[in-house]
């Protein structure tokens, strides 16, 4: 990678990291002050922790700040303002009605949707140069078509689309709900450099490539994939079992709501989704404690649920928002490539997280181990809920598919195999409920990781 083509905003690359933190700032302080003045809801945080958007003028002042929303409040904001201003926005709204130009909301799979994709027309064009920064990265150029399979409509993912275009690729647009047989067709007919899509549907469209279109989905000759909606790709088996399926690089990426834009680099090792786009938002420069929501000093491997501020976005930016993902941040230049600002792995969502015997386990950490023996197991597996999370009663449950080549005499020498790397590496020892293969239904989505017994 050219050291000078490291962020989408071309004014960062020669600076040090000290001088992106002084643009941050500078940024912060006029977001912060545009945000108390034209929005109820900031005014009523400020007012109630007795401070003035003034008093923040540094990074250091921020971290400190209580935090100000999370997604329960963000739904909290949307009813308010359903009621006294007839728009879903939410009470946070900045900009006016009027001048939304593009809006999506979450897919609502843990509660009622919001519209957190929100923008006016200055919000996506400035967010799109990262979102499409951060696929020229690894290689999408002018011209290039780029298979983009996600739910689209007024989901999310619809943002990227922007960002394909801003570099002046073609984006190849498929609504995941449309159907594997679509899908394959449509990569076979238009031959993409490029795919964009989830870790489920990447897998899941392995299995049924030679089926649909007569070959395997090496053939498409992709030159790479770039994955984002689950943790995955920081697993080295899942990592290759993809690769070697597709014969290409796979890289993990993520914007959450357009903020901490990022995605990995070429290294066949995971070293961390590169944050491309620091002068959009503070999201690698302030992480807090997941349960007691204290800060968390920034410095090389530290762990916390990631804190958003935008730093500029009129139509509805976030300030100390609570986003549920735990990260943890590294401050080093990436090993490979060189980056020189902040990397992150994604460790787990907060609300995800599970409590056994005192041990706080993220299923993303299990998934890892389970994946460790494959072709043993297939890599699909659920973890089993008798009752509502996050307390689990020993041990907890494990639902896993064993290899094709495994006899069933040979399950119960396996069992006990993961169950000492699992005490070995978490702290816990799993009971095991083993199954065939393919009977854990793979997603063209996300695939879910819990069985919820209890909501039967």
């Amino acid at each position: 990678m050219d050291s000078e083509y490291y962020y989408s905003n071309d004014v960062l690359n020669p600076f040090s990291l000290e001088q992106i933190k002084e643009y941050q700032e500078g940024r912060l302080k006029s977001q912060l002050k545009y945000c108390y003045s034209a929005s109820s809801f900031y005014r009523r945080k400020f007012d109630e922790i007795g401070a003035r958007p003034e008093d923040i003028k540094t990074l250091d002042d921020l971290r400190v700040l209580p935090l100000f929303m999370n997604k329960e409040q963000e739904r909290k904001n949307a009813t308010e303002s359903l009621e006294k201003e007839n728009h879903p926005f939410g009470t946070h709204l900045c900009a006016p009605v009027t001048e939304i130009y593009l809006t999506g909301t979450t897919s609502g799979t843990t509660g009622t949707p919001t519209f957190s994709y929100t923008f006016t027309k200055n919000d996506i064009e400035r967010i799109a140069k990262g979102l499409g920064h951060r696929f020229a990265f690894n290689g999408v150029k002018k011209g290039d078509r780029v298979l983009f399979i996600f739910a689209l409509g007024i989901y999310a993912t619809t943002m990227s689309l922007w960002g394909i275009r801003n570099i002046g690729a073609l984006p190849i647009d498929i609504d995941a709900r449309a159907g594997s047989d679509l899908m394959l067709k449509f990569a076979d007919l238009t031959k993409p450099k490029f795919m964009a899509t989830t870790v489920s549907l990447a897998e899941y469209l392995i299995g049924k490539a030679q089926g649909i279109i007569g070959k395997d989905v090496g053939e498409l000759n992709l030159y790479g994939l770039m994955l984002t909606g689950e943790v995955g790709v920081s697993i080295p088996e899942v990592k290759k079992r993809i690769e070697d399926a597709y014969g290409c690089p796979v890289y993990d990426y993520w914007a959450p709501a357009g903020h901490a834009i990022a995605i990995t680099c070429k290294s066949d090792e995971y070293s961390g989704m590169h944050g491309v786009s620091p002068d959009l938002c503070t999201s690698f420069e302030d992480i807090v404690d997941p349960e007691t929501k204290d800060p968390v000093p920034i410095e090389d491997g530290a762990i916390g649920e990631m804190v958003v501020t935008s730093l500029k976005r009129e139509a509805a930016p976030l300030v100390k928002y609570a986003t549920g993902d735990v990260i943890q941040v590294f401050t080093k230049p990436c090993p490979y490539c060189g980056f020189p600002g902040k990397r992150i792995k994604l460790v787990g969502r907060s609300d995800d997280m599970l409590v056994v015997k005192g041990v706080n386990i993220y299923p993303a950490a299990i998934k890892k181990v389970v994946e460790s023996f494959t072709p043993q197991v297939t890599g699909e597996m659920r973890i089993v809920l008798d009752e509502a999370p996050p307390r689990v009663v020993p041990p907890l449950k494990l639902k896993l598919e064993y290899g094709s080549q495994m006899r069933e005499p040979e399950l119960d020498g396996l069992a006990k195999e993961i169950g000492q790397a699992t005490h070995d590496q978490l702290k816990i020892r799993p009971s095991i409920e083993w199954v065939k293969p393919g009977t854990l239904e793979k997603s063209t989505r996300k695939t879910p990781v819990f069985e919820r017994r209890y909501e039967k």
